[in-house]
């Protein structure tokens, strides 16, 4: 299982994506292999542009694994967000949170953006 990041999704999303981002999302969903959690939905829900991708988003919400964002990965998050400030970078705080997220449940993240990998040289 892999927790997709609305960055890997606005490739799948549309037209205009990296084909090789898109691909690996629609494996994902192929598979059964495709998670998301409310932080990632509500990026999606706040960047949706038209009716086309609000009804794929709605859709979605039927067919994949939705994972928890409870205590500990609130616990995660702050960890991770301390120790990016100890080596001088700046992470944004919905980023921190999925990585989070993403630890918490023990799966890897599918994803388009190069905050992830600061996170990932990071220990929480």
């Amino acid at each position: 299982m892999r927790l997709i990041d609305t960055s890997a999704w606005i490739h799948a999303l549309r037209a205009d994506g990296d084909s090789a981002v898109a691909s690996r999302v629609r494996a994902l969903l192929e598979t059964g292999e495709a998670a998301w959690c409310p932080m990632v939905q509500l990026e999606l829900w706040n960047g949706a542009r038209g009716d086309h991708e609000r009804r794929v988003i709605k859709e979605m919400k039927g067919d994949l694994i939705e994972l928890e964002m409870d205590g500990p990965v609130w616990t995660i998050a702050n960890a991770l967000a301390q120790s990016a400030r100890r080596t001088g970078k700046t992470i944004p705080a919905t980023d921190i949170l999925i990585a989070a997220c993403a630890r918490r449940h023990g799966v890897e993240l599918e994803h388009a953006d190069q905050h992830f990998a600061a996170l990932a040289a990071l220990s929480d």
